[in-house]
């Protein structure tokens, strides 16, 4: 299977199990390894058979942006579903970042990878 990838999508957000994080927006990075068959568009090269990554990163900032989930694996199984039912994906690999989440960490994270059935 090929691969499109899409890295570092910068998203303020409400995220986070503590009060004091209900309160305030928190940065989140988003990674998308994007799962698909680019041999048509690699064919043709013609846009309108591959993947729109620019409308992929768009719908991933806007959907990020307005959860207001407290975990980060609820934000992650969220949008790979999102993201497979709405753009031609077989497989997505998410990778999300929360930077400054543990003081002594630079960041935390969570990785997930889901494929249509």
């Amino acid at each position: 299977m090929d691969k499109v990838f899409v890295s570092g999508i910068r998203v303020g957000t409400t995220i986070g199990v503590y009060d004091h994080e209900r309160d305030i927006t928190q940065d989140l990075i988003v990674d998308l390894e994007l799962g698909c068959d680019t041999t048509k568009a690699g064919a043709s090269d013609d846009f309108k058979d591959a993947l729109d990554y620019d409308a992929i990163s768009r719908r991933t900032f806007d959907f990020v942006k307005t959860t207001n989930n407290f975990l980060i694996e609820a934000v992650a199984e969220q949008l790979a579903k999102m993201l497979m039912d709405e753009f031609k994906i077989e497989e997505v690999l998410i990778r999300i970042t929360k930077p400054g989440a543990v003081a002594i960490a630079d960041a935390v994270g969570v990785e997930i990878t889901r494929r249509k059935s």
